[in-house]
C-alpha cells in the first residue's frame, strides 16, 4: 500500500529536485566558463604568435645522389622545420630529409648548421633531425599543443618557408579532421587535419598552429590544382612517433603483406557475385609472409561509380577472432598486431572458408613508401586529385 507523503516531505523531495535541475546547470556554467576562459587564453593577437614562433621554425635544404644514374644524379630539396627541444632536435618531414646525403639548416637569425639524421618514418613523413645547440643556454623551441581538442572551423596559422620565402606566415580555419587520404590502406591508417591556410612547396615540415601559438601539426601534402586544401600530421600522433625515432630511428610495424578494401552488404548486392563481407585482397605485396602463405590478391579490375576494385582475391571474413565486418573493425585489428606474433586468419575462397597463419616480421620500407627518385627543387609529398566516385573519406 503506498503511504501519502506528508507535506514536510514533499517538500523535502521538491527541494532535492531543484537541486538535482540546477547542479547540471552549475556544472555547464562552469564548464563554459572554462572554455571562455581557455577561449580568452588563446586568443593572442597574430604578430605576437608569430614573434614568439618564428625563431623556432627553420629552413631546411637537403640534396641527395642517384648513384644509379649517369646525368641528373643530384636532387635537391628545401623545406621547413620546427625546433622541438632546447637540446637541437628538430621535427620535419621525412620526404624532406629521408635518404639526403647532405641536410643543413637555416635558424631565424641566419646561422647555418650541418644536420643529423636521427630518424624517420616514411609512412607518417615525420622525421627527426638533431642540430648543435650553442654554446651557452638552448634553442627556441615551440610548444606542443593537443591536437585531440581540435575543432572544425578553429583560426589555425601556418608558419615556414614557401618557395625558400623565409619566415612566411599564412592563416586559415581547420576545414576538417581525421580526414584519409585517398589510396590508403587500412593497415596504414592516417588520419590527417585539413586545413585552407595556404600551403606551397616549401612548407613542408613547418609547424601549423593554433590561437595559442602551440603546434597541433606539421605540414605535409597538398592536392595539385586544388585551391587551399592542405593537411597537417596531428601533433599527437607525432608525440608517439617521436620516442620510437629516438630510441630505434625508425617505427617498427608488423608486415602483414596484403591490402584492399571492405566488402559491405551494398557492394555484394551490387555484383551479385559470390561474396560475403570481410577484407577483399586486392594486392599482395611482393616477398611478404601473406604470399608466402598463399594469399591470393584480385586479378579483375572494375570500377563502379568511379570507384576502382580488384575482384577474384580472397576475402578476409576474421583477423585473430575478430570479424572483419567494417572498415573500424579492420582498422583496430590491424593495430593490434605485433611484429614477432602469429596472424590467424579466416579466408573465403571459391566458396570455401579457410584458416590460415603466419608470423608477422617487421614491415620492410616498401617502393611505394618514398618518393620517386627524382625530386624538383622544393617539390611536396603530392597526392592526387580524388576522383567523383574516390573523394576523400573522413
Amino acid at each position: 500500500m503506498r503511504v501519502p507523503r506528508s507535506r514536510s516531505a514533499r517538500s523535502s523531495a521538491t527541494a532535492v529536485l531543484l537541486l538535482l535541475l540546477v547542479a547540471p546547470l552549475a556544472s555547464c556554467s562552469i564548464a563554459g566558463e572554462g572554455a571562455a576562459a581557455e577561449r580568452a587564453r588563446c586568443s593572442k593577437p597574430i604578430p605576437d604568435i608569430f614573434a614568439e614562433v618564428a625563431p623556432t621554425v627553420v629552413f631546411i635544404a637537403a640534396k641527395s645522389i642517384n648513384p644509379y644514374q649517369l646525368t641528373d644524379r643530384v636532387t635537391r630539396i628545401v623545406g621547413s622545420g620546427v625546433i622541438v627541444d632546447p637540446a637541437g632536435l628538430v621535427l620535419t618531414n621525412s620526404h624532406v630529409a629521408f635518404g639526403r646525403q647532405s641536410i643543413t639548416v637555416t635558424l631565424n637569425d641566419g646561422t647555418i648548421q650541418q644536420a643529423e639524421l636521427v630518424g624517420a618514418d616514411p609512412i607518417f613523413d615525420l622525421a627527426l633531425l638533431r642540430i648543435p645547440p650553442p654554446a651557452k643556454g638552448g634553442l627556441p623551441a615551440a610548444a606542443l599543443g593537443d591536437s585531440d581538442s581540435l575543432r572544425v572551423g578553429e583560426d589555425v596559422i601556418a608558419i615556414g618557408n614557401p618557395l625558400g620565402l623565409s619566415q612566411s606566415l599564412t592563416r586559415g580555419v581547420v576545414s576538417a579532421i581525421n580526414r584519409i587520404l585517398p589510396e590508403t590502406p587500412l593497415s596504414l591508417y592516417e588520419p590527417l587535419i585539413q586545413t585552407d591556410a595556404p600551403i606551397n612547396p616549401g612548407n613542408s615540415g613547418g609547424p601549423l598552429l593554433n590561437a595559442c601559438g602551440e603546434v597541433i601539426g606539421i605540414n605535409t601534402s597538398i592536392i595539385p590544382d586544388a585551391q587551399n586544401i592542405g593537411f597537417a600530421i596531428p601533433i599527437n600522433l607525432v608525440k608517439a612517433v617521436i620516442p620510437a625515432l629516438l630510441a630505434r630511428g625508425r617505427v617498427v610495424r608488423p608486415w602483414i603483406g596484403f591490402h584492399g578494401q571492405h566488402v559491405d552488404p551494398a557492394l555484394r548486392e551490387l555484383l551479385r557475385i559470390p561474396l560475403v563481407e570481410g577484407l577483399l585482397v586486392e594486392v599482395i605485396e611482393p616477398g611478404s609472409p601473406a604470399e608466402q602463405a598463399g594469399i591470393r590478391g584480385g586479378q579483375l579490375e572494375i570500377a563502379i561509380g568511379g570507384r576502382e576494385i580488384l575482384i577474384g582475391g580472397d576475402i578476409v571474413t576474421s583477423l585473430n577472432t575478430t570479424r572483419l565486418n567494417s572498415p573500424d573493425t579492420i582498422i583496430e585489428a590491424m593495430r593490434s598486431l605485433k611484429v614477432g606474433e602469429t596472424v590467424r586468419l579466416t579466408v573465403y575462397r571459391d566458396g570455401e572458408y579457410r584458416d590460415v597463419e603466419y608470423r608477422l616480421p617487421e614491415r620492410p620500407l616498401l617502393p611505394g613508401d618514398v618518393p620517386p627518385g627524382t625530386v624538383t627543387p622544393g617539390a611536396e609529398r603530392r597526392i592526387p586529385p580524388p576522383s567523383p566516385g574516390n573523394q576523400l573519406r573522413q
